[in-house]
């Protein structure tokens, strides 16, 4: 009797002990992978909307962006913002425009910004920067919207040259010189260049996913262009087509598989772009419910499958000719906003797209560059050899 009331007790105990840290297990708060942030930006003008979109969103993102330019010169509104953010758990980044260092003007940006590390610690992650750089010269001639400085590329005879030019003088502008004097974090989304752009000395770029572009080719440069840098890079989903239709944005099923994307190919930010109201009665902006319900469909799928979390990393590895600034959003895309298409751009749009086919997210673009290596890399193909037999017969 004493014997089985022993066994009985051992039993009870041993599945005691195992019953603990499996229920455990099961009620632990699940979460994304550790440095991974995801979010939304805010494009509207008022502190009461900037609240009502964090309120939306608070519960299934960790990641903020302010982008609007009358809030970014509005000291009062930015930093009610920002104190806000923080207070919902949010990391959040700022946009400028440029960053006044002058008495007139807006002459506490500097001050601000200088502070703003102290005031809000980790939460503040950084400053987004000028605009689209590497897409507003391949579209204009000129990285700078606001300045004309076509005169830099006057005597610009090659490609080198014009690399050069867009490496130097972007980081020149006293708004840049001043953050990297302070090492705070310079953000910035583009569509073109983001080799250049990591080169000319920013640190993390959001690769834009929208116009009818492929999704895969633009995180394949961007992540190229990072991980040969050791940089961080992120996305941020946009409009299908141009910003002029409101119609034109993506819906909540669309953007998700756009998250989805980004996510396994190791983004460490994905965001989703906010901008202009539309409807006039939306006080989110542009997103509607089903964007949202999308968003918390995400978050819900990176926090139950942490595992999935950069599973389509990049593998292999295509090598585009040294400063070959090509736009590569059209085989007619212009290189360095200077020259048309030259008779490489045929060739290399074909080789493009046939390792796409078969690599998708797998593959990283990148640039013939001694600085740098693609030991990294399973497998490397060069712009000018011939590709293999199982490639060649995709096409």
């Amino acid at each position: 009797m004493f014997n089985r009331i022993w066994q009985l007790f051992v039993i009870i105990l041993l599945i005691t002990f195992l019953l603990v840290p499996i229920i455990y297990v099961l009620n632990i708060e699940k979460k994304p992978p550790e440095e991974f942030y995801f979010g939304v930006s805010y494009g509207l003008s008022t502190v009461s909307e900037a609240k009502l979109l964090i309120d939306k969103v608070k519960d299934y993102t960790n990641f903020f962006i302010i982008n609007n330019w009358d809030i970014s010169t509005n000291e009062t509104a930015l930093t009610e913002i920002c104190d806000y953010a923080s207070e919902a758990g949010l990391t959040f980044i700022v946009f400028f425009d440029f960053i006044d260092l002058s008495s007139h003007g807006y002459p506490w940006h500097h001050q601000w910004v200088f502070a703003a590390k102290d005031r809000w610690g980790d939460k503040f992650a950084g400053i987004y920067i000028y605009e689209e750089p590497g897409g507003k010269q391949i579209d204009t001639g000129e990285f700078d919207e606001f300045h004309d400085r076509k005169y830099l590329f006057e005597n610009v005879s090659t490609y080198s040259e014009a690399s050069k030019v867009f490496v130097t003088e972007l980081p020149m502008g006293l708004s840049f010189h001043f953050l990297q004097n302070l090492n705070i974090t310079k953000f910035v989304s583009d569509y073109a260049l983001y080799w250049f752009d990591y080169l000319a000395g920013y640190d993390t770029i959001f690769a834009e996913l929208g116009w009818n572009h492929s999704s895969s080719k633009h995180i394949g440069l961007c992540r190229g262009a990072a991980k040969a840098q050791n940089k961080d890079w992120g996305t941020i989903i946009t409009w299908k087509s141009q910003r002029e239709d409101p119609v034109s944005i993506k819906t909540g099923p669309e953007m998700l598989d756009d998250m989805f994307l980004s996510f396994e190919a190791g983004a460490k930010y994905v965001v989703v772009f906010n901008f202009p109201r539309f409807p006039e009665n939306n006080q989110f902006g542009v997103l509607t419910e089903e964007h949202f319900t999308a968003m918390e469909q995400f978050w819900d799928y990176a926090s139950n499958h942490p595992q999935d979390y950069g599973k389509r990393n990049g593998k292999v590895a295509f090598v585009l000719p040294k400063d070959y600034g090509w736009g590569l959003r059209s085989q007619d895309d212009l290189i360095w906003g200077l020259w048309p298409a030259d008779e490489f751009a045929p060739i290399i749009w074909e080789k493009l797209n046939l390792l796409l086919e078969k690599y998708d997210l797998e593959l990283d673009i990148v640039y013939d560059d001694s600085r740098f290596d693609y030991e990294c890399y399973e497998e490397i193909f060069l712009w000018n050899t011939a590709i293999d037999n199982e490639l060649e017969n995709l096409h």
